[in-house]
């Protein structure tokens, strides 16, 4: 199984693996914004703030977090991690 069938992609995408908090939700809350209503947002994210703080404000600002969980099963702490949010 390759990457690209782990995940079905989403409509927009996002990837903040490169940013620090608290530019990641920043970063992640006007791409939400744009957004039309009844889509899907796939974010890639690392790090341990992000992994923490990203899905945390996103719950607070009403979207629903559809999966959350890492590109691969095995590998260093730090490994990247997929988060589909919908909009409402």
């Amino acid at each position: 199984m390759t990457k690209h069938e782990k995940f079905s992609p989403a409509p927009f995408q996002l990837d903040i693996t490169s940013e620090v908090c608290p530019l990641t939700f920043v970063k992640t809350k006007l791409m939400l914004e744009k957004m039309p209503v009844n889509s899907t947002l796939e974010i890639r994210l690392k790090g341990k703030e992000p992994l923490k703080n990203v899905p945390n404000s996103i719950l607070e600002h009403g979207y629903v977090i559809l999966s959350f969980k890492p590109e691969e099963p095995y590998g260093a702490l730090d490994r990247i991690h997929r988060l589909l949010v919908h909009k409402n």
